[in-house]
């Protein structure tokens, strides 16, 4: 009932707590640093399967880098680099088979020069989410809100870069190249995707700490194309959310002030806190209820209802650090841009953890993230906005994340980087734990991406999409000629590449996978029934709007 359905929701989101069991590590070796295993911070890639490797290793300094390095590229065995966190959708850090080795960063976490709050200093931007390493965000392009100055992507302001290669047995089988600010390869190694080497140093440009100033105002949607397009120039840090079910977008009115202004507020974003674990496991088992309810007209009302809480408490957003008083939040640099509560805590024997937490199977789900050109938005915003007038219930599971967010993103120096000022438009929503279960709703969701992406040439975000949406995408990236270039001098056989990074890079073989059910996965677009699930229902079937669109969609047996 919704009456329930709320009480799991105030019990999981209203009782951040200041301890949890910190993530399980994404390295495993089941003996010593031999024969392990790699996966990401959701306990599964996209295509399900346990990425496997020969062993692992954990450098501490470059020294150890560069050994490491040289043992695979003596051996010319394939290497992936996993992070601390590995918090990438795709198998960025599967080395592929299970004879490869996995280089760790973990412990080369050290800062070399200067702590910025510390000293006074701020990057001007990262992701909101503060679970990610400055190698593994830059490899994924990863990045905030902004088209002012250099823009939001955190490589932007990369003016150095330390990064080990292999090499011919001449030189040792590894080599470290260091590449400064007007080093014409830093344009690739600045998105890299790992597949240039291991990055040992990151020099970024920063500047002078400030505040800013956070007010978030909800309005109706009618005139969202034409805010969007330009919401981005009024606010340097301005966003949106939209909740199309609602027919609502929430406004995020983002700015710099100045550091004299009264304020020490923080960004403790509600969905990134520390929960007990009871609830989350509640709240999945609550959610798989809803989800397979066709009508979805219990499954909106939970969506409102997490909606209206998020917005009651701000979102996580506090004026001293403990309370919300009201808005602006005014608070430094540091404190406001991103979160990430319940990463930095002890272990409680996982009585309470990241929502996520893969050990205790409570929240689970896909994200889709692609940026569009701004000035083709207007136009998809209407699209998209036709279609949920087609089919509005289908959208609560959007709403359900307190809603789609819109980020501005500026055009990119670095090759496989945003071409034109875009707007990244980012879905998070409902994955099943069973393989190939088909989801009432979920047609919607392909379609809008199938619309942004191939009617709007959206270009897909690297770490956060399903693998359709991967096909094709280099040919996008004007200078995608100059990055395979600079990958074929720094690794020339391969050793930092996989199957499914030449896939995606468009060297070898295509990112979509076509079996039974594939199209349920996201592992390819439906062209036959069989890639849905037709014993269930769900058949392979044109879009609603964007009728070139081909998605599972039911058809009740009449």
């Amino acid at each position: 009932t919704s009456t329930m359905v709320l009480t799991v929701l105030l019990l999981v989101l209203l009782a951040g707590l200041a301890g949890s069991s910190p993530p399980p590590e994404p390295v495993v070796c089941a003996r010593g640093t031999a024969d392990c295993t790699v996966s990401n911070a959701f306990g599964s890639f996209l295509d399900r399967t346990v990425c496997r490797a020969a062993n692992a290793t954990f450098p501490r300094t470059e020294k150890e880098l560069v050994a490491a390095v040289a043992a695979a590229s003596a051996a010319k065995r394939k290497v992936k680099v996993a992070t601390k966190h590995s918090h990438s959708f795709p198998k960025l850090a599967c080395p592929g088979g299970s004879d490869g080795t996995i280089i760790s960063t973990e412990r080369l976490n050290r800062v070399v020069s200067v702590d910025a709050a510390a000293k006074g200093l701020a990057l001007p931007h990262s992701p909101y989410w503060s679970g990610l390493t400055i190698g593994g965000l830059l490899a994924t392009g990863a990045h905030g809100s902004s088209l002012w100055g250099k823009g939001g992507a955190v490589h932007e302001y990369v003016v150095g870069m330390r990064i080990v290669t292999p090499a011919p047995a001449s030189q040792g089988f590894a080599v470290v190249r260091e590449l400064c600010a007007d080093h014409p390869d830093l344009n690739a190694a600045k998105v890299s995707l790992g597949v240039l080497g291991v990055v040992s140093q990151v020099t970024l440009a920063l500047q002078p700490m400030f505040k800013r100033s956070v007010t978030f105002v909800t309005r109706d949607d009618s005139d969202m194309a034409e805010k969007a397009a330009r919401w981005g120039d009024l606010h340097e840090f301005g966003d949106m959310a939209w909740l199309p079910q609602l027919r609502k977008v929430i406004y995020r009115e983002d700015d710099r002030v100045a550091i004299k202004t009264v304020g020490d507020g923080l960004n403790d974003h509600l969905g990134f806190r520390s929960n007990p674990t009871a609830p989350l496991i509640s709240g999945r088992v609550t959610m798989e209820l809803l989800e397979k309810n066709i009508n979805a007209i219990a499954r909106c009302k939970a969506a409102n209802a997490t909606v209206s809480l998020f917005e009651t408490v701000a979102y996580g957003f506090t004026n001293n650090g403990s309370m919300f008083t009201g808005y602006p939040v005014v608070g430094f640099q540091h404190q406001i841009q991103a979160s990430g509560a319940c990463l930095g805590s002890q272990e409680d024997a996982l009585l309470t953890s990241c929502a996520w937490d893969p050990r205790i199977r409570g929240t689970f789900f896909y994200t889709n993230g692609y940026s569009i050109a701004l000035s083709r938005v207007p136009a998809f915003i209407a699209d998209m906005q036709q279609l949920r007038d087609r089919s509005p219930l289908s959208f609560c599971g959007i709403d359900a994340s307190v809603g789609m967010l819109l980020r501005y993103v500026k055009a990119s120096s670095a090759y496989l980087g945003k071409p034109e000022d875009s707007i990244d438009f980012d879905i998070s929503y409902y994955r099943s734990y069973s393989k190939g279960e088909p989801n009432p709703h979920y047609d919607v969701l392909d379609e809008l991406q199938q619309m942004a992406l191939h009617k709007y040439s959206a270009i897909p975000h690297w770490g956060k999409n399903r693998n359709f949406a991967f096909e094709g995408t280099m040919a996008k990236h004007p200078k995608a000629d100059k990055f395979l270039e600079v990958k074929q001098r720094y690794d020339p056989d391969g050793i930092f590449s996989s199957e499914w990074s030449d896939q995606v890079l468009g060297i070898n073989g295509s990112p979509a996978i076509f079996e039974k059910h594939c199209a349920i996965e996201g592992m390819c677009i439906c062209s036959d029934d069989s890639h849905c699930a037709p014993e269930e229902g769900y058949y392979c079937l044109p879009g609603k709007v964007y009728t070139d669109a081909r998605v599972c969609s039911f058809q009740p047996a009449f």
